[in-house]
C-alpha cells in the first residue's frame, strides 16, 4: 500500500464509518443466543450461511442441547442432522463437538478471552474469534472479515488483496482501533438493507457517493 493510497483509504473509510454510524448507531450481532457458548455455536454455524437460517436452526438446537456437556457428548451423525440446513454440516458438526470438548477440558468450561487462546479452538479462525471476543467480552484484537466485509473492502478499494486475513490487516492499518468494533456488524446490516451481493443498481445507496467506482466493482464470492 503506497503512502498516497493509504491516505486516500483512511479518508474513505472514515467517511464510510461516519455514514454507517448514522444509519446504525446501535449495532449488535444478528444471531440469537442466551449463553456465551451458544454465541460460539451460532457464529460457527453462520459460516457460509445466512443469519436468518442460523437463527431458525438454533431455535430448536438450543432447546435440545442445553449445556456444554450436551455438545461435548453429542453423537456426530445426529448433530449433523440437527444443523443440516446451515450447510457444511459435517465439518461444522465435527468442529463444534471438538470445540465443546476443548472448552470443557482445557478452559474449565469457559470461553477464553484472548485471540491466541481462541484460535486453538477447533473451527475458530480469526473471523469467528473476532466476532465472539468483541460481542461477548468487548475484546477487540482485530476486525471480523466475513463475506460482507470482504466484498465491501474490495468494492470500495480499501485493500489490495482478496483474502480475508490480508484484508483485515489493511483495514486495521487504515482505521483507528476505536472504530474496529461495530464495523463488521454495521456492514452486515448495510449489506442486508441496502446492498446485497450480486450485481444490481446501487447508485442511490448511502455509501456509493463516497466512491462512485464501486458501481463497477463486483467481487466474486471467493
Amino acid at each position: 500500500m503506497t503512502p498516497q493510497k493509504k491516505k486516500e483509504r483512511k479518508e474513505r473509510i472514515q467517511k464510510m464509518n461516519r455514514i454507517l454510524r448514522t444509519l446504525y448507531p446501535e449495532v449488535a450481532i444478528a444471531l440469537n443466543y442466551t449463553t456465551e457458548w451458544e454465541c460460539m455455536v451460532a457464529v460457527q454455524l453462520s459460516a457460509q450461511c445466512t443469519d436468518a437460517m442460523v437463527n431458525k436452526v438454533t431455535e430448536k438446537l438450543f432447546k435440545k442441547y442445553r449445556t456444554l456437556d450436551d455438545y461435548a457428548d453429542a453423537k456426530q451423525l445426529e448433530f449433523e442432522k440437527d444443523i443440516f440446513q446451515t450447510g457444511f454440516y459435517r465439518n461444522k458438526s465435527k468442529n463444534i463437538i471438538a470445540a465443546a470438548r476443548m472448552v470443557r477440558d482445557e478452559f474449565d468450561g469457559k470461553l477464553p478471552h484472548t485471540m491466541k487462546e481462541m484460535l486453538k479452538i477447533p473451527g475458530v479462525a480469526r473471523k469467528t474469534a473476532n466476532v465472539v471476543l468483541t460481542t461477548l467480552f468487548g475484546v477487540c484484537e482485530g476486525i471480523a472479515v466475513d463475506t460482507h466485509v470482504r466484498r465491501f473492502a474490495i468494492r470500495f478499494d480499501l485493500s489490495d488483496y482478496k483474502d480475508p486475513i490480508r484484508i483485515e490487516r489493511d483495514l486495521m492499518d487504515i482505521m483507528p482501533k476505536k472504530d474496529w468494533w461495530g464495523f463488521n456488524h454495521r456492514l452486515v446490516h448495510y449489506g442486508r438493507d441496502y446492498c446485497k451481493a450480486g450485481k444490481h443498481e446501487c447508485a442511490d445507496h448511502p455509501l456509493t457517493p463516497i466512491f462512485p467506482k464501486a458501481l463497477t466493482l463486483w467481487p466474486r464470492a471467493h
